[in-house]
């Protein structure tokens, strides 16, 4: 199968890494992150059941898309090798942010193992929480083991963040964090339920720049435009607030998927020269409300 789940704690399903030995040249391998409240040992709440199954067992649910078959995998298929990663991430907020501490470290020893059989980078996608274990995982792996990573409304603090990209695996890989200003909310959830105040979210990307880091607010109009001028159609259905636009708003998968699979033909720098610079204010999207359109981005 070209998308096999992969559970922390658990054994590995018998032959991972032969099919990653056994990938064509060019063929990407994937690790897919969910976020909080998904646990794989509670059928309820199992994320192979909903987002990373090719087919949710529930398709019409609230939140349920595949993103296996949104980003081009097959159940069986030449695309590459996409692996579903599953780890406990129910209970209270800040039990829920330190399981994804040692998820991160445990799925690491996984991206080493791909990689060497693999003779490629591995790519990583995650959303919120999952998000977190994709930067602790690039903070523990060593160098050229990671090549790009997607994070979606990443449940993670700025100086975590920043450690994991200053680290020999980070300064080596390349991150596009995709941001919107309908992940306020959650953001200050996680400032004051985790950081305890006194650290910003990745709403507003990094303190400072660097090469290989991307910021992308997807409910800014600009930034629609210019993923447009590259051929990426995005929805234009923002609200107020939804955690979960990154991966719901129709068109993204498209870009993620070229971005993740074929990171040469979408250089960062390219991104540059095409998406603006900067973010909107803090509360911009809560108070001008779904109809408004988007003030022009400023640095932040």
């Amino acid at each position: 199968m070209a998308i096999l789940p992969v559970n922390a704690g658990q054994p590995l399903p018998a032959g991972l890494m032969a099919r990653a030995a056994g990938l064509a040249p060019g063929a990407p391998i994937i690790v897919m992150i969910h976020g909080y409240r998904y646990c794989p040992t509670d059928p309820a709440c199992d994320p192979h059941r909903h987002i990373l199954a090719p087919e949710p067992a529930r398709p019409g649910a609230r939140r349920s898309r595949s993103w296996p078959s949104a980003l081009g995998f097959s159940a069986e298929g030449p695309e590459g090798l996409g692996i579903a990663f599953g780890w406990p991430a129910r209970g209270r907020l800040s039990a829920a942010y330190r399981r994804a501490g040692s998820a991160g470290q445990e799925l690491a020893e996984l991206i080493a193992a791909l990689s060497q059989v693999g003779a490629r980078p591995v790519q990583l996608i995650g959303h919120s929480l999952g998000a977190r274990v994709a930067l602790q995982a690039l903070a523990a792996a060593a160098p050229g083991e990671i090549g790009r990573m997607v994070l979606m409304a990443a449940a993670e603090l700025r100086p975590a963040a920043e450690a994991a990209i200053d680290s020999p695996a980070g300064q080596r890989a390349e991150v596009i964090n995709v941001t919107s200003r309908e992940n306020d909310l959650f953001d200050l959830g996680l400032e004051l339920l985790v950081g305890r105040a006194r650290s910003p979210a990745l709403g507003f990307g990094l303190s400072r720049s660097r090469r290989n880091w991307l910021d992308l607010q997807i409910d800014a109009a600009e930034v629609r435009d210019g993923l447009a001028r590259l051929g990426f159609h995005i929805g234009t259905d923002i609200a107020r607030a939804c955690h979960w636009s990154p991966y719901l708003r129709d068109g993204l998968f498209d870009f993620y998927r070229m971005a993740l699979a074929r990171p040469w033909a979408l250089p960062l720098g390219l991104l540059r020269d095409h998406l603006p610079i900067g973010q909107t204010p803090r509360w911009s999207r809560l108070l001008q409300g779904p109809a408004g359109r988007q003030s022009s981005l400023s640095s932040a």
